[in-house]
């Protein structure tokens, strides 16, 4: 089968394209043929490397994955060859206290597909039967595989780490980025008041067409003074925080007395400094989040297309995977960047599931 391979770290044009042998599913697994995989962030993270960690290369990159079921490795199983299934990006080892709790993400032996172990860029993908699921009905498959990875970290950090109520405010960093887009939609549905800060005019527009009350061009305007402006000087009750170095300590400064502020990522620097005082006279919250437990996966993805939509920006065949990370990495994707599989045409993964 071909394959993507990240054989050493690079750039987009050090991705390597791979004949390799077709994987066989063992007891508890299958083998789906790829049809689609959504891009994220960490795509660009395993294929640059990150200082200090170490990923198993090679590997085949990929972690949103969607494909139809060719062959199911021995033991029962409810699954069938043809059907059409999406998977769980994150993998535990299913026997320790956190797992069997449904926290698997906080299991020490937790993984990711594509950065953990081999991912979907590839014409066959091997996973566990554990890790499949359902697509959502009455989206289309491009749809359906944007889903997963941004959808759980959204879930989990306002729904399980920052337990947001309705009638509160909060204020998601980078609101056009697929955890931003995702985090704009769960907070509304949980009836929350939603500002946003985007690097455009074109992003706030999306942010604002997906729910966000107010939008702000941080390029143009201190992000903390228009907080402070929308909310008469009170602050927001949660800051959904992606981005780091660059805007961390804003962040914590705009939480009004109690806030909570939820952080998933880095995007700018990880290296930030932090004034004890503000934490302790304003009784605040700092709350570290990582992907989410398989129910949660579970739960969330119920709300698709009812309250909850991913937002697509272009689709790419698997022969231009360079490109699709290319697209992403200039920052001027506006929504999801998905990728057909080998063989697929584009246009038959975002044609609208009837």
């Amino acid at each position: 089968m071909r394959a993507w391979r990240i054989e050493a770290h690079g750039g987009p044009e050090d991705l390597t394209l791979r004949d390799l042998p077709l994987p066989e599913p063992g007891p508890g697994e299958a083998r789906i043929r790829v049809l689609a995989v959504s891009l994220n962030h960490l795509d660009l993270w395993v294929r640059r490397g990150v200082p200090g960690h170490k990923f198993p290369l090679p590997i085949i990159p990929g972690c949103d994955i969607a494909g139809t079921i060719t062959a199911l490795g021995p033991g029962p199983t409810p699954w069938k060859p043809g059907q059409t299934v999406l998977v769980a990006p994150g993998i535990g080892c299913g026997r320790c206290p956190l797992c069997l709790a449904g926290r698997d993400h906080l299991c020490r032996f937790y993984g990711i597909f594509g950065e953990t172990r081999d991912g979907g860029c590839a014409e066959e993908a091997i996973v566990p039967q554990t890790h499949l699921l359902l697509p959502p009905a009455g989206i289309s498959l491009a749809e359906a595989v944007a889903c997963p990875l941004t959808l759980l970290t959204a879930w989990h950090m306002l729904v399980t780490r920052a337990e947001v109520r309705p009638g509160e405010t909060v204020l998601v960093q980078a609101g056009a980025s697929g955890v931003g887009i995702m985090s704009i939609q769960v907070a509304r549905l949980l009836g929350a008041t939603v500002y946003a800060t985007a690097g455009s005019e074109e992003k706030a527009e999306l942010a604002r067409s997906i729910g966000a009350q107010d939008v702000i061009l941080h390029r143009r305007t201190d992000f903390a003074d228009a907080v402070r402006r929308l909310t008469a000087r009170r602050g927001v009750d949660v800051v959904i925080e992606s981005v780091g170095a660059d805007t961390f300590e804003r962040s914590l400064r705009v939480l009004a007395k109690g806030g909570r502020l939820v952080t998933c990522g880095a995007t700018a620097g990880s290296e930030v400094s932090v004034d004890l005082k503000l934490i302790f006279f304003k009784g605040l919250s700092i709350l570290g989040s990582t992907m989410g437990g398989r129910g949660e996966l579970e739960e969330s993805i119920s709300f698709v297309g009812r309250g909850l939509r991913p937002v697509l920006d272009r689709t790419f065949s698997m022969e231009e995977l360079p490109r699709a990370h290319e697209r992403l990495e200039s920052r001027q994707a506006l929504g999801k960047v998905v990728v057909a599989g080998f063989g697929v045409e584009p246009s038959a993964i975002t044609a609208a599931a009837p």
